[in-house]
């Protein structure tokens, strides 16, 4: 973790200041700060390279939420493990979606992952598109308590020219990866309702409109659900 020093601050001789006020604000609480969270750690992940320097790094916002190694490396574009996947095929295109994580617990940030590959000679839209009317792909999971949806996370798009229209539009012919990250809840709450299920199911779809060079197809919804284990924390202390 890294120190947060932002609570001491608030609570020191300082603690007026309107450059204080702020930063507390921003990195500890808005409702101010408390002895609580003075000299609280806050979690990240350095990643390095075989030389031993830093290539990118990950912290949290909220020390009690925790990302994955498995969430980090499919954000990095490498998955871990294999996990379970649900894989698909449309007239347009053919997908396949999955987690990062086959379990998650409290605190835990992971991810949707759904790879996406188009049919030859097919597009679908990115974002920026639907400032031209058309429907951008779109990965919508359904509201889950306890669970805080960031966020989708688009990859770069090239720009299509569909010279009937005279029209340059952002879209996606090659395959691409759409990520959705997601954060369980790090309250007592959450442990407590957690502890009453034996699973945790995430559904929703994916939602987009394919054209080709002369016209474009009927909106498409895919269903698409994941079932993840839950992982109890362990409160018990271990004897010394």
């Amino acid at each position: 973790g890294i120190l947060n020093t932002g609570a001491a601050e608030g609570l020191g001789p300082n603690g007026d200041d309107p450059e204080v006020v702020a930063d507390v604000a921003k990195y500890v609480s808005v409702f101010g700060a408390s002895e609580m969270t003075v000299g609280t750690p806050y979690p990240g992940t350095f990643m390095v390279d075989s030389r031993g320097r830093v290539t990118s790094r990950f912290f949290e916002e909220f020390y009690r939420e925790r990302n994955t190694t498995a969430n980090v490396m499919l954000k990095l574009g490498t998955g871990l493990s294999p996990i379970a996947a649900v894989e698909g095929v449309t007239e347009h295109l053919k997908f396949t979606a999955y987690p990062s994580n086959s379990s998650v617990t409290v605190g835990t940030r992971f991810s949707i992952a759904v790879q996406i590959d188009p049919n030859p000679k097919i597009h679908v839209y990115a974002p920026g598109a639907e400032e031209l009317g058309y429907k951008v792909i779109a990965l919508n999971l359904n509201p889950v308590p306890h669970i805080r949806f960031e966020p989708v996370e688009f990859p770069e798009s090239e720009i299509y020219y569909f010279e009937p229209l005279d029209e340059r539009v952002p879209v996606y012919q090659r395959p691409f990866t759409l990520l959705q990250e997601a954060v369980v809840a790090g309250t007592p709450e959450t442990e407590e309702a957690l502890a009453q299920l034996d699973a945790l199911t995430l559904s929703g779809t994916l939602d987009y409109q394919a054209c080709d060079d002369r016209l474009c197809f009927t909106p498409v919804s895919v269903p698409l659900s994941f079932t993840l284990d839950l992982d109890l924390l362990d409160r018990q202390r271990v004897n010394r």
